[in-house]
């Protein structure tokens, strides 16, 4: 059904925006890997709501439990479940939405495909929804970390027309975490604070664009052709809510020039290792990845959740006004930053454990510095 993600690293997300709770199991990942609820909090803690005040107001500390799967702090190898319950639920506030279709939410397509919904903000189409994918996320940048020394680091580069100005290459979490937009432009971030609670006073919305950077990537990871590296990256972070784009290295940009001025010349650096001059290509060659950053951009829409009024209809055919009433992000953008980087994590954790598998099964992969 579509709630499964991966092929040996392999997450399922489970729970609805105001039901009981939401949450993870993780399956594939490996035994004796030191991971604690602290680790995963404070991915889940950077993905919260109500955590500054051009996020929703909604108050949840989104409290994790491991309920199988760790023993005495390291993994088992079995399944690993993750819960975390819902606390500040007001299906009360979503009453009109039983009947009125939210404009581009998903109330009218699921009500298509399955005939009945949970109409309670939006159940399980609800960003609530990326709370196990959060956490199965910091599982899978703990293992890419620890054997490679992979290190992924999201940060919101645009703003509706407002654009900040980051270097992928040198970009430190600490950076990215200084202010409540994430991203590490201060005279950028002060504009879009500005832009965001502008708009939420209107009772609008707006969208944006995250870029993602992960260093130290081994080479080799990624297969060559239906599960290229870039095209699983492209699954994980456009089945994220709200994602309307994907680009990798010169993405659409990349159409303006010739191929040569777009091709990434190699070279041998001091140490007698194959680069690339450039990275346009972000990080990934036929479908593989090369050594270099890969560098991604994800486009999100406003909010669809609005307190404007629009023009809508119901499920009985009515044609009629709605203002949406309940809590909800005027921009998705800084809480969207640790979605992607865990998508990141879990498709390249994945192809990992798969390069892994096939490649040093008969002859051992030379190390990569």
């Amino acid at each position: 059904m579509g709630n499964t993600f991966g092929n040996l690293f392999r997450i399922t997300t489970f729970g609805e925006s105001h039901g009981g709770g939401v949450g993870a199991i993780v399956d594939g990942c490996p035994p004796q890997l030191d991971i604690s609820t602290e680790e995963i909090q404070f991915e889940l803690d950077r993905r919260r709501p109500g955590q500054s005040k051009i996020t929703t107001p909604r108050k949840e500390t989104d409290t994790c439990e491991i309920i199988s799967g760790v023993f005495e702090g390291k993994t088992l190898g079995t399944p690993i479940a993750i819960l975390v319950r819902n606390k500040d639920t007001r299906p009360q506030d979503y009453d009109e939405m039983a009947q009125t279709y939210r404009p581009s939410h998903a109330d009218a397509t699921y009500d298509a495909k399955y005939g009945f919904r949970n109409w309670q903000g939006g159940g399980r189409s609800s960003a609530r929804e990326t709370i196990g994918r959060v956490a199965g996320g910091a599982i899978a940048k703990k293992i890419l970390r620890q054997v490679a020394g992979v290190e992924i680091i999201g940060y919101v580069k645009r703003i509706q027309d407002l654009e900040g100005v980051v270097d992928p290459e040198t970009v430190t979490l600490e950076q990215v975490e200084s202010n409540i937009v994430r991203c590490p432009d201060a005279e950028f971030a002060r504009s879009a604070i500005e832009r965001i609670e502008h708009i939420r006073r209107q009772g609008d919305s707006v969208g944006g664009v995250v870029e993602c950077v992960a260093r130290n990537l081994p080479r080799g990871l990624g297969e060559p052709v239906f599960d290229k590296l870039e095209a699983d990256l492209a699954k994980g972070v456009m089945s994220l809510p709200a994602s309307k784009g994907f680009e990798i290295g010169s993405g659409f940009a990349g159409t303006l020039l010739t191929g040569s001025e777009h091709n990434d010349e190699f070279y041998l650096d001091a140490s007698r290792q194959i680069r690339t001059r450039t990275n346009r290509s972000g990080g990934i060659q036929g479908g593989i990845a090369n050594g270099e950053n890969i560098i991604i951009r994800v486009a999100f829409k406003p909010t669809a959740t609005i307190r404007k009024e629009q023009n809508t209809v119901t499920r009985d055919r009515q044609e009629t006004v709605l203002a949406a009433k309940g809590r909800h992000d005027p921009c998705v953008l800084p809480r969207a930053v640790p979605m992607v980087e865990a998508m990141v994590a879990l498709v390249l954790c994945d192809h990992l454990l798969r390069h892994r598998a096939q490649c040093n099964t008969l002859k051992p992969v030379e190390p990569i510095n």
